[in-house]
């Protein structure tokens, strides 16, 4: 019979070799995995963590691995990412004793290597026990060594270093190593906050108001996927960042509305559900199989007055005409950087060239879509990254090429709490860091016509 706990270090492995060598995404492919095996919690809770802290923390465990295998050794990638993930494991995972993580590791090895790779293997894992690993306080240069020590690119340390700082940009690669409490949102034409709240506390779950929604629920324990009130279409999952998109369109039952760049359809719910299933929401996203995620997601809501479209943002304007809606959302494509603990591995995929590209994009799809808005009606501009290039340059650069719109002067007022202060922010817009209040770091502002 098959050790569990082999299966899991195997299965592991397979997900890590196709993130780091296939350029896999690590979400989708967990999912996959965990929707496939019949895991308990636990070896669920055991897979997940293998791979999101090995991917994590890959420039960390590349470091360690090099004082211990000859750089000049060619190595199949499998065997370093089985060595990365019995490092992570040593070093990282508390409860995992180190002749568990040695004999597994060994074991993956014999089965998919030979007698050679698996004395290679043992041997590193056995140097590592006996010498320990080395200190990255040895590194000198501080910037570098933050580079090592959280795991992130050099490239990214020194952009976000000299766009704000190097403690924001501290805080910033620490947090990104940690994990994050889910959120989810009410259907509130269906359950309310408290009922829901009251029901998930009844059940066993952990829960907390969010400050950015009124629909908005902090899980702080309890897996949510699994509960009644998912699966009947009471509540669904968004980040608490991307709540905030909807609470600031400042939205009215029967409006007219455009969501630019829908999939999979969090923000589109979102905004049918504050104009209480009336008026019409018209979502698109340049993929057609996208495009049905926001169907689907409408439907699992029981909310009607969404259309989902598969179209290019950019040519909307041979969809609609000219002073059609009433509000607008540009959820951007974007770099995603402000997403790494949930989407470790953006960090490794990402360059320099690609910001420019994307915000080049950015301002191309908010010409576009502005000129379908009508003339008191307003936009919000949102991206899921913390880069300025995406972010108040964009909006900057819009703003003086279109001298008819301006941030909307009520925006600030309007955010809750006290997110008008928040670091980072100028006057383009709200920058939220994942330090500031423990979600995603995001960006958005409202525009308007003057």
């Amino acid at each position: 019979m098959v050790n569990s706990k082999y299966m899991i270090r195997q299965t592991a492995l397979e997900i890590l070799v196709r993130i780091g060598e296939g350029g896999g995404f690590s979400h989708l492919l967990i999912d996959q995995a965990l929707a496939k095996k019949e895991l308990s919690i636990r070896d669920e809770a055991l897979l997940t963590e293998i791979v999101y802290g090995t991917i994590q923390r890959k420039l960390t465990l590349d470091y360690y691995l090099s004082h211990y295998l000859n750089s000049k050794k060619k190595i199949e990638p499998w065997v370093k990412w089985l060595l990365y993930m019995s490092i992570y494991q040593k070093q990282f995972l508390d409860k995992v004793p180190d002749h568990a993580i040695i004999h597994e590791s060994v074991e993956i090895a014999k089965v998919k290597g030979h007698k050679g790779i698996s004395s290679l293997v043992n041997g590193i894992l056995r140097s590592i026990q006996r010498e320990g690993l080395p200190n990255v306080d040895q590194i000198t240069n501080r910037e570098e060594r933050l580079s090592i020590e959280t795991s992130h690119p050099l490239w990214l340390i020194k952009r976000w270093v000299k766009m704000y700082g190097y403690e924001v940009t501290e805080d910033m690669c620490q947090i990104n190593l940690q994990h994050k409490s889910m959120s989810i949102r009410v259907q509130p034409l269906r359950i309310s906050r408290e009922n829901a709240m009251t029901q998930l506390n009844e059940d066993g779950y952990e829960v907390e108001a969010s400050l950015f929604s009124s629909q908005g629920i902090i899980v702080r324990k309890g897996n949510i996927l699994k509960s009644n009130l998912f699966k009947d279409g009471y509540v669904t999952v968004q980040d608490q960042s991307s709540m905030l998109v909807a609470e600031m369109l400042d939205l009215e039952p029967g409006m007219t509305v455009l969501d630019a760049c829908s999939a999979p359809g969090g923000k589109a719910t979102h905004i049918a559900e504050k104009m209480e299933d009336t008026g019409v929401v018209y979502a698109y996203d340049l993929h057609e199989k996208k495009a049905k995620l926001v169907t689907k997601k409408a439907m699992e809501l029981n909310l009607t007055i969404i259309q989902a479209n598969q179209a290019d943002s950019r040519e909307l304007d041979t969809y609609h005409e000219k002073d059609t809606f009433d509000r607008i959302l540009l959820d951007a494509p974007c770099s995603g950087l402000g997403v790494l603990r949930g989407k470790p591995d953006i960090k490794y995929n990402k360059r320099e060239e690609d910001i420019d590209k994307l915000a080049s994009i950015q301002i191309k799809l908010l010409e576009s879509v502005s000129s379908l808005l009508k003339k008191d009606g307003k936009i919000i501009y949102s991206t899921c990254t913390v880069d300025r290039h995406e972010n108040d340059y964009v909006i900057e650069k819009f703003l003086s090429e279109h001298t008819e719109f301006e941030v909307d002067e009520s925006f600030f007022k309007d955010l809750p709490g006290d997110m008008q202060h928040s670091i980072g922010s100028t006057q383009w817009g709200l920058q939220l860091f994942p330090q500031t209040y423990n979600t995603d770091g995001f960006f958005l502002t409202r525009l308007k016509k003057k």
